[in-house]
């Protein structure tokens, strides 16, 4: 986050735009299981979990004694909350 105000509106529109280009494009999001937003909206997300299931299936083969349970659960998630409720108390 910016630490002094903005110059003007130009530069805080452009601070915004590189801080949403980074957001849905570069930023991995754990509840998501580490993919970017624009992976999970354009389904690309299926491959890529595809693929690192198979990569850490594989090295817990090659080497099981890294693990001493199961690798990371790579599984795609099917729902996601923005802003999930929390419980009352």
């Amino acid at each position: 986050m910016p630490v002094k105000p903005f110059e003007d509106i130009t530069q805080a529109r452009q601070w915004v735009e590189l801080l949403v280009n980074w957001y849905n494009y570069e930023h991995r999001h754990s509840a998501i299981s580490f993919v970017t937003p624009q992976q999970r909206h354009t389904g690309q997300d299926v491959e890529i979990l595809t693929q690192r299931s198979e990569l850490y299936e594989q090295a817990r083969l090659k080497n099981p004694q890294r693990w001493s349970k199961n690798t990371r659960n790579w599984n795609r998630v099917n729902v996601v909350h923005l802003n999930p409720d929390k419980p009352m108390q």
